[in-house]
């Protein structure tokens, strides 16, 4: 991102569709720390390695007399952006459990100031039952999406084993090329799914809406309601297991895995909600990538892991059950994975994209703000991941115990 003398910089779309009165979308990711944190160079660290990542972490967004977004650079007060709350005292890790998820609640309630760099980082120094210590980091979505800001991350951790190696993350198997019958099947398949999920896309996003179920209120001003945080831990020997067995991906059982838990949820406080017309939006990185790329890398003008907001929306049909009473979890798998599979082989991803950047040109950003309003609006829930490395990182000699993350302020479930 070039500054001109006046250290203006133009916002790209995306972070103007997710930055004004329509949609204000933050990240929040936390880091558990295996020992107590010791916040002595948590300054130092910022300044020498978080705010050199990206100009944007020393910007605020402004508007030019054309209503066109720019980012503005500006002096920084590194205290204003660091928090550290105090909780009573002497309590037992299971009573700070809740103390942390009001607080991260309330956080993720309170829209950013316009007149300060859009992050936050809140240091918890009370023990939890999953930690000695927690680092929440609340990014504004319009700086980047959950790749450029888990690299931002990435780039302020160390491995734990020996700090002077890099991180290293899971390879990317390509798939195997294909003869001269199957490419041209699939370039039919391309073309039709392509129509078909923008023309499905048009209509999630405009007029056909997601039944009303146990999780999805349909209420007005969801973004503005408290949220509760659950987290839950599975053993990925296991689902590495599963993936092998099914030859379908991660994504694929994670998905399943997800569809089946909630249809049971929702059968357990609805049954009738078990046969409900529920949506889930599944984010696909748009990237051309096999892996994780240096933040140098991604800063490059033709890179092709660039920085920002490259993801699309796919809608993904939550599966019914076929037998409340004995529901199948390898089917729940299976129907991702074909589901999955298909939205792929599809460019219906680039065509909204492409769509959104006309509604900005002739009705402005906020008019393609409330088209993605309604497009999240209109399903029942978001699931989003980001690989991560295969070694345990450190912070400034911390180790990691945990890191994940959310969305926050969307006007449903994530």
């Amino acid at each position: 991102m070039e500054h001109n003398k006046e250290g203006l910089a133009p916002a790209s779309p995306s972070a103007q569709y997710f930055n004004n009165s329509v949609l204000s979308i933050s990240i929040i990711a936390v880091l558990e720390t295996e020992i107590p944190f010791n916040d002595v160079h948590i300054m130092q660290i910022l300044k020498d390695v978080f705010l050199p990542i990206n100009p944007r972490f020393s910007s605020i967004m402004v508007e030019n007399e054309k209503g066109e977004k720019q980012w503005k650079r500006v002096e920084i007060k590194l205290e204003d952006h660091v928090d550290i709350p105090i909780f009573p005292t002497g309590l037992s890790p299971t009573s700070y459990d809740e103390y942390l998820d009001d607080y991260i609640s309330n956080m993720a309630m309170d829209r950013f100031p316009q007149n300060k760099p859009l992050w936050e980082l809140h240091i918890v120094k009370y023990p939890t039952s999953n930690a000695a210590g927690n680092l929440i980091f609340k990014l504004h979505h319009a700086l980047g999406d959950g790749y450029s800001l888990m690299a931002t991350l990435l780039s302020c951790l160390q491995r734990a084993d020996n700090p002077s190696l890099p991180l290293t993350f899971p390879s990317h198997q390509s798939s195997k090329p294909k003869n001269g019958r199957e490419s041209m099947s699939q370039f039919f398949s391309l073309i039709f799914n392509s129509l078909s999920d923008f023309g499905w896309s048009m209509l999630k996003s405009t007029s056909v809406e997601d039944d009303r179920t146990p999780i999805r209120s349909a209420d007005e001003g969801l973004e503005y309601r408290p949220i509760v945080i659950s987290t839950m831990i599975f053993s990925l020997d296991h689902i590495k297991h599963i993936k092998t067995k099914l030859g379908a991906t991660i994504n694929d059982v994670i998905t399943g895995i997800i569809f089946l838990g909630t249809r049971l949820y929702m059968q357990e406080i609805n049954h009738k909600s078990s046969q409900a017309h529920s949506t889930a939006l599944v984010l696909l990185n748009t990237r051309t990538m096999k892996g994780y790329k240096s933040i140098e890398e991604m800063l490059k003008p033709d890179s092709e892991t660039p920085w920002g907001n490259r993801f699309g929306f796919l809608h993904v049909p939550i599966p019914n059950l076929k037998d409340p009473k004995s529901p199948n979890p390898i089917e729940f798998v299976q129907a991702a994975q074909e589901v999955m599979k298909k939205k792929k082989s599809s460019f219906g991803v680039y065509l909204t994209g492409r769509l959104l950047e006309i509604v900005k040109k002739l009705r402005g950003p906020e008019a393609a703000a409330r088209y993605i309003h309604g497009t999240l609006r209109n399903s029942s829930m978001t699931i989003s991941n980001v690989i991560g490395p295969l070694e345990k990182v450190a912070l400034d000699n911390h180790p990691i115990k945990g890191l994940y993350y959310m969305t926050v302020a969307g006007p449903q479930v994530n």
